[in-house]
């Protein structure tokens, strides 16, 4: 559901509504609920913004922890740059 314009993506129509994961060229990693997108963003609800830096977990081990135990909230919204994301995907895809 693309918000605010006539730009329409039939991947990202299909995530609408679904808990995924945002992985992204900086050493961040994003999970929500995608709730709408737009030509530039993606925007998230009930999102984890999640800094791998200050951990020593893994990228891939965090979104796995994070399949299993559920998203830990740290913000309400979050808009991510459509242009910084390497990959996106339903985090009901992620193996456990």
């Amino acid at each position: 559901m693309a918000i605010g314009s006539d730009y329409h993506d039939s991947t990202l129509d299909t995530l609408v509504g679904r808990e995924v994961v945002i992985d992204v060229e900086s050493p961040y990693v994003y999970l929500g609920t995608l709730t709408g997108y737009d030509h530039k963003y993606v925007m998230l609800e009930h999102a984890d913004v999640h800094d791998l830096r200050d951990t020593s977990t893994t990228r891939e081990n965090y979104i796995v922890d994070s399949r299993r135990f559920g998203i830990r909230p740290n913000r309400d919204k979050v808009h991510v740059r459509i242009g910084d994301i390497v990959s996106l995907s339903a985090l009901a895809d992620v193996q456990k």
